[in-house]
């Protein structure tokens, strides 16, 4: 999985923020069965992934505070 800056995804729109946000929740899920099933090799990809989902969710917030008007200082 490449590292994704959130300046490259504040670049997408919020329904494309939506669908990585919906994707990313299935590979997390798929990362957790294989550690607990004992066939994942490098278990750092469930804590990059969870990264990735905060931020995913953080520019989505930002995103949606500019479209009402309502951004915080």
């Amino acid at each position: 999985m490449a590292q994704t800056k959130a300046k490259e995804l504040r670049g997408l729109t919020i329904d494309e923020l939506s669908e990585k946000y919906e994707g990313l929740k299935k590979e997390l899920f798929q990362l957790r069965l294989q550690a607990k099933l004992q066939k994942l090799t490098d278990v750092t990809k469930i804590q990059k992934t969870k990264h990735l989902l905060a931020r995913v969710l953080t520019v989505s917030k930002e995103l949606e505070g500019k479209k009402d008007g309502n951004r915080k200082a």
